[in-house]
C-alpha cells in the first residue's frame, strides 16, 4: 500500500481546501497535483507553444522542468522562472487551460513522474482527476469528492467575487464547469472516474468540517488497518 489520502473529483468540488485541511489534521504532506496541470498549461500559453503533441511541446516541457520549482506550502506554492505563480495559476481561465492540456498523454507521463518523486516516506495527500486510478492506485485510502455541477458554480462564484472580480458570471461559469465534467470523464487519457475501491462523498449539503472530518475518520480507519 502506498502512504497516500488521494482526493479525486470534479473541478469546483472543493478538492483543495478540502486536501490542505484533511493534511494538516492527519499530519500529512499535501500536494496539490490540480495546480501543476495549471502551471503547464499557463507556462504553454505564455510561451504560445500549442496544445498539440509535437517537438515543440516536448521542448516546452523541457523548459518548464529547469526553471519550475514547487513546494508544498500554500504560502508560495509555485515558482516558475523565480516568478510566484501561485496565485495567478487560480484565475479563472487557467482552469480550461490545465482542463485542455491534461489531455496530452506527454503532459500526463512528464506530472507523473514528478508526483511520485514527490512522496517518500511520510503520509501525503493528493487530489486531482486520476490519483487513485492511475498515479497511486494503490493508495491506501482513495476519496472521490463530488457536487452537483450547479453547488460547484455557487461557489465559484463566490470564490471570484471574495477576490475582487464583480463580473464573476454564474451562467457562464456553470456551462464551463458542465463542459469541463464532460471532457474530463471522456477524455482517452486517464480519464475522470471514481476508483472501484474509492468511498464518494458528496459536498453539496456538507461544510467544509463535516467534509473533512468524514475523510479523516476513513482515512484513520484504513490506515489502522494496515498497520
Amino acid at each position: 500500500m502506498q502512504k497516500v489520502i488521494a482526493i479525486d473529483g470534479p473541478s469546483g468540488a472543493g478538492k483543495s481546501t478540502v486536501a490542505k485541511m484533511v493534511a494538516a489534521q492527519m499530519q500529512a504532506v499535501y500536494i496539490d497535483t490540480g495546480a501543476m496541470f495549471r502551471i503547464v498549461g499557463l507556462f504553454f500559453h505564455k510561451e504560445n507553444i500549442e496544445f498539440v503533441e509535437n517537438d515543440l511541446l516536448k521542448q516546452g516541457l523541457a523548459r518548464l522542468e529547469s526553471c519550475f520549482e514547487y513546494a508544498p506550502d500554500p504560502k508560495r506554492l509555485v515558482v516558475v522562472n523565480g516568478e510566484d505563480w501561485s496565485q495567478e495559476i487560480r484565475e479563472h481561465h487557467v482552469s480550461d487551460l490545465a482542463s485542455r492540456v491534461s489531455k496530452l498523454p506527454l503532459v500526463r507521463t512528464f506530472l507523473l513522474d514528478f508526483q511520485r518523486s514527490l512522496v517518500q516516506e511520510k503520509m501525503a495527500v493528493m487530489e486531482g482527476r486520476d490519483i487513485g486510478t492511475v498515479v497511486f492506485p494503490e493508495a491506501f485510502c482513495k476519496i472521490f469528492l463530488t457536487a452537483s455541477p450547479e453547488v460547484r458554480a455557487e461557489r465559484r462564484v463566490a470564490e471570484l467575487k471574495a477576490r475582487g472580480d464583480d463580473l464573476a458570471d454564474y451562467g457562464s461559469i456553470l456551462q464551463d464547469i458542465k463542459e469541463r465534467d464532460d471532457r474530463d470523464s471522456s477524455r482517452d487519457t486517464a480519464p475522470l472516474k471514481k476508483a472501484d475501491d474509492a468511498v464518494a462523498v458528496d459536498t453539496s449539503a456538507l461544510n467544509i468540517d463535516e467534509v473533512v472530518g468524514v475523510i479523516c475518520k476513513e482515512a484513520r480507519a484504513r490506515y489502522a488497518h494496515i498497520n
